[in-house]
């Protein structure tokens, strides 16, 4: 970037600078929500409840219907390298 291109885009910095926070905060909660080690984790608990009586077998089919949408999605994504 040249000299007079950095003086006259200078303005805009703090918009780049937010634009880069949002992209990796949005990364960063994909990697979580996608996370099949999470997912598993979720589903335990999911179990879990179930077992206590705090899920009925409906709501607990439900909750494991969309973990398991989650893990499928999870394996259509395209690999990111890092």
């Amino acid at each position: 970037m040249g000299l007079i291109t950095g003086l006259l885009t200078l303005p805009m910095a703090p918009v780049r600078g937010a634009v880069w926070v949002a992209r990796q905060l949005k990364q960063q909660a994909e990697q979580e929500y996608y996370n099949p080690a999470v997912i598993r984790q979720q589903l335990a608990e999911v179990d879990d409840a179930h077992a206590a009586g705090e899920l009925t077998d409906e709501q607990r089919d439900e909750l494991q219907r969309q973990l398991l949408g989650r893990i499928y999605e999870a394996q259509q994504r395209p690999t990111e390298e890092m």
